[in-house]
């Protein structure tokens, strides 16, 4: 299983379409927060129906170990927007960094905390990850931010689990089957792979449906979004258009075709040789994904009210949590959108 997921994780840097790009096209790098993951397929799939190229933009993927490195790759020059997880745009405003997401693809989290296969005895509720070692995807990342709220949530101190960085791919996987951590906050397909290899996998927390959101958060919990620093999208207008109407196409192009359909546009070292295993994944994320492409400003407020209970300086910045996202791109995109797709 560890060939096969780790087949998943084939880098994004090789996606390169064999159309031509035009010449006059706006050339962006963009950077992503672990592209083996599937709450990130939106954007990878915008480049494999040409979606970027038909909004005149010859968009670089680069694929990195997890949100906090993404959002790194921004902040210090190298890349110009970031496909990660909406929180990050909040977390930051405490600290006086103003980024802005113009276009949500995931309406649901899709994080999962699993126990070890090794542990099940031992572990059976969030209480029991006092004293143990729980595996996110890199720290500072979102699945560490949904582990400290978790933690909190139920009585923990965040700070007495030790957190490893274990990336969200063959290494999670292996970490987890190897015993180098006892449990660990998982996304798609990784949470299936294992699934698959261990029946009596137990799952201690999941974000991949509406009523778990419901049940963790209270309400919705925006996820995947395209975003970057607010002084970028003030002065790149036109790009960040256009990225939304590839995005938005996109999810409409989704929404309209079956789960086998979208499996056949990915790439096929992404899919992997085990088709059956990646199609159960992507059924599974498929309902994660927005049809609308907007954030909900109730689930903006749900993610400020997360990190206010789990973070003391977010707690006292007075963040105005509508700075951190704008629906003006996706309102103003022309032609098709996901809205209206059954």
């Amino acid at each position: 299983m560890n060939k096969i997921i780790g087949r998943l994780a084939g880098t994004l840097l090789a996606l390169t379409l064999t159309t031509g790009v035009a010449s006059a096209a706006t050339k962006l790098t963009v950077a992503v927060g672990g592209g083996s993951c599937l709450c990130y397929l939106p954007t990878v799939l915008a480049k494999q129906l040409g979606e970027y190229d038909k909004a005149g933009l010859d968009v670089d993927l680069v694929d990195l170990k997890g949100g906090s490195d993404a959002l790194k790759a921004v902040l210090g020059g190298s890349a110009d927007v970031v496909s990660g997880y909406f929180d990050h745009c909040v977390n930051l405003a405490a600290r006086h960094q103003e980024l802005q997401a113009f276009v949500v693809y995931d309406r649901y989290p899709g994080l999962v905390l699993v126990v070890a296969p090794g542990h099940t005895k031992e572990i059976n509720s969030i209480k029991d990850l006092a004293g143990k070692k729980v595996g996110v995807s890199a720290p500072g990342s979102s699945t560490d931010f949904f582990l400290k709220y978790l933690l909190k949530k139920n009585g923990v101190d965040p700070t007495s689990t030790a957190v490893i960085g274990v990336g969200l791919g063959a290494t999670a996987v292996a970490a987890m089957e190897q015993g180098q951590i006892d449990a660990a906050v998982m996304l798609d397909p990784s949470v299936t792979v294992l699934q698959g290899s261990h029946s009596d996998l137990k799952i201690l927390s999941d974000t991949r449906t509406q009523k778990d959101t419901l049940d963790v958060f209270g309400g919705e919990y925006p996820g995947g979004a395209l975003y970057a620093t607010s002084a970028w999208v003030a002065s790149h207008q036109k790009e960040a258009q256009a990225l939304t109407d590839a995005i938005l196409a996109t999810l409409a192009w989704i929404h309209s075709h079956t789960p086998e359909e979208v499996m056949a546009k990915m790439p096929p070292e992404m899919v992997g040789k085990d088709k059956a295993l990646y199609l159960a994944a992507l059924k599974n994320t498929i309902p994660m994904f927005s049809q609308t492409g907007k954030m909900d400003p109730k689930g903006a407020e749900a993610v400020l009210a997360v990190f206010s209970t789990g973070s003391p300086d977010v707690a006292k910045a007075n963040i105005d949590v509508t700075k951190t996202y704008t629906n003006k791109f996706v309102d103003q995109a022309k032609g098709t959108t996901g809205a209206n797709t059954k």
